[in-house]
């Protein structure tokens, strides 16, 4: 390891940061991370992880084990400080930096010459230039002398370790110089190609890769809404469309979830209004996608109601944003669940989701009993579980993700 590599300073133990401070800390680099959180510290200090994510807990274990893993709510010197800090909205759809803000001004007294300085945080354009200035405006004694870049990251949840070495990484300096550090930094734990181009350039890939998706999902949720009026099953429909050698259409679901491909267009959306218009309406089509699903639970509530003279069990088969994860940052299939339990106080709404064990505003129910016990199911995520039932003619199932593609 080269030596002005030897340490490392995490702002953010997230489902990014950890991952990738756990990936350094086995490539026996000393990683001090940082939390705002005192029981993520205390649970990660303890070899434990507080997320959901395959082989993650294994690494923790041993970099906290081997001493190569420390976390904290303060930051230490360093000799590279990666920010990987959550970037929300705050107003209509407006990218929040605040958060990567603060997380620089707690480390600009730590800086000194040399230093490499880089933000994974998903970010407007402008971003890494705008904390360029703020390092300057309160350390110009550095100006010229901290490296300074932005690497955006690209990994799936279920498969983040792996692909955090396999997956190629874009690189971005404010100057060439930067540039160069940050990929000599980042080849010490990635085994992929690392492209190298400007800050701005890199920042504004990572908003095209999941405005890209974005569309491509908007377009397959747009054609399941055509289908459910032409009475055509959605399923074998893009089945049959994607035999065509340059045709390849994604599976629609219940809306777009997770924190990067349901926020991230609108930062593009946000600074450049009059010409993101396809962006803009593929976010919207995938919003209302959730909104079509939570209605079609309540219509078909009301028609059973009407036809058996009771009101149903509903049984909301999935919360996560994708199957086989924990992670609900965003989930339309949450926002559907509280959409349909709004109408209802005799409990006669059951929520399932495998992957967490409670939740602060939902009472779980396993997922069998809920669907032995239910008169209208309705699936939200495709978790290996659900895929698992078997198709029962006698209830009402809303297939909104394509468990049974029926």
């Amino acid at each position: 390891m080269a030596q002005d590599f030897s340490k490392v300073t995490m702002i953010g133990l997230g489902y990014i940061g950890l991952p990738t401070a756990a990936l350094l800390a086995k490539n026996n680099i000393h990683v001090h991370g940082v939390d705002i959180n005192q029981t993520v510290v205390d649970t990660i200090n303890r070899g434990e992880i507080h997320i959901v994510e395959p082989e993650l807990n294994e690494y923790v274990a041993d970099a906290v084990k081997r001493g190569f893993l420390k976390a904290s709510t303060k930051a230490a010197e360093s000799d590279v400080y990666v920010i990987v800090v959550p970037t929300p909205f705050k107003g209509e759809h407006e990218p929040d930096i605040s958060y990567v803000e603060a997380a620089t001004k707690g480390i600009i007294p730590l800086l000194k010459e040399g230093d490499l300085y880089i933000i994974e945080s998903t970010s407007p354009i402008g971003t890494t230039e705008k904390m360029q200035s703020l390092i300057y405006s309160e350390r110009p004694e550095l100006k010229g002398k901290v490296y300074i870049a932005y690497c955006p990251e690209r990994v799936l949840p279920g498969n983040v370790m792996y692909e955090l070495e396999h997956n190629d990484r874009v690189l971005g300096g404010v100057d060439p110089e930067s540039t160069e550090k940050a990929i000599s930094f980042y080849r010490n734990f990635c085994k992929s190609e690392l492209h190298s181009t400007n800050a701005r350039t890199a920042e504004m890939c990572k908003l095209t890769e999941n405005a890209s998706r974005d569309a491509q999902i908007a377009f397959a949720n747009e054609l399941s809404l055509i289908c459910d009026k032409a009475d055509i099953n959605v399923w074998e429909l893009i089945e049959l469309a994607n035999k065509h050698p340059r045709v390849n259409i994604l599976q629609p679901g219940c809306g777009v979830g997770g924190h990067c491909i349901a926020v991230d267009p609108w930062f593009i959306v946000s600074d450049y209004p009059m010409e993101a218009r396809l962006i803009g309406k593929a976010r919207e089509i995938n919003n209302h996608k959730s909104f079509w699903c939570a209605e079609k639970i309540e219509n078909e509530k009301l028609k059973f109601e009407l036809k058996h003279g009771r009101k149903p069990k509903v049984a909301i088969m999935g919360l996560a944003f994708k199957p086989d994860i924990d992670d609900l940052r965003e989930s339309p299939a949450k926002y559907i669940a509280q959409k349909v339990m709004q109408s209802e106080n005799d409990g006669n709404i059951m929520v399932v989701e495998p992957n967490i064990e409670d939740h602060g505003v939902f009472k779980l129910t396993n997922y069998q009993e809920a669907y032995k016990g239910a008169d209208i199911i309705a699936f939200l995520v495709a978790h290996k579980e659900f895929k698992a039932l078997e198709y029962n003619n006698d209830k009402v199932i809303l297939d909104f993700c394509g468990v049974f593609k029926k």
